[in-house]
């Protein structure tokens, strides 16, 4: 399996921002109410994210080589999976969430601290749950050269 490709996350957080800033936009255009993330929205994201992290640090011990013991390949590809798949919805939740805080930022009118402060905690999560994702991915790896029984070879 490949590592996520930057252009993929990019591409996803680019799209996201313009989501989040057109509907944040039809919301108060249509006299609606203007979408104010939960703070706790950006710390469950950075809770997960550290969630992710601590479950490829087994896998990561035996890609190194530094733990003798075989490790279940079913956990190990689920790990992977499971950082891939955080990289790419912090991806999303951090552009989304930077969609609404552009257009709350450039608005005319005062926007309540109240409002801002979330949603930039709510960037803050993503943004943090796109690099845990990340590292979480690169620890999952096998070094080069160890498919033929070297010690990471028990991680593939």
């Amino acid at each position: 399996m490949r590592h996520t490709r930057p252009a993929t996350l990019i591409g996803l957080a680019l799209v996201a921002l313009v989501g989040g800033f057109v509907v944040d936009a039809a919301l108060v255009s249509s006299g609606q109410a203007s979408i104010v993330p939960s703070i706790v929205l950006g710390l469950v994201l950075l809770v997960i994210g550290g969630i992710v992290v601590t479950m490829a640090l087994p896998v990561r011990r035996v890609a190194k080589g530094t733990q003798k013991e075989r490790i279940d390949p079913y956990y190990a590809t689920r790990v992977l999976l499971l950082a891939k798949a955080s990289s790419l919805a912090g991806s999303l939740f951090a552009g989304a969430s930077g969609g609404v805080l552009a257009f709350m930022t450039t608005r005319g009118v005062d926007v309540a601290i109240g409002s801002v402060v979330p949603t930039i905690v709510a960037v803050v999560g993503g943004l943090g749950l796109l690099a845990a994702g990340i590292v979480a991915e690169h620890m999952c790896t096998v070094p080069p050269g160890d498919d033929e029984g070297g010690p990471g070879a028990q991680a593939a």
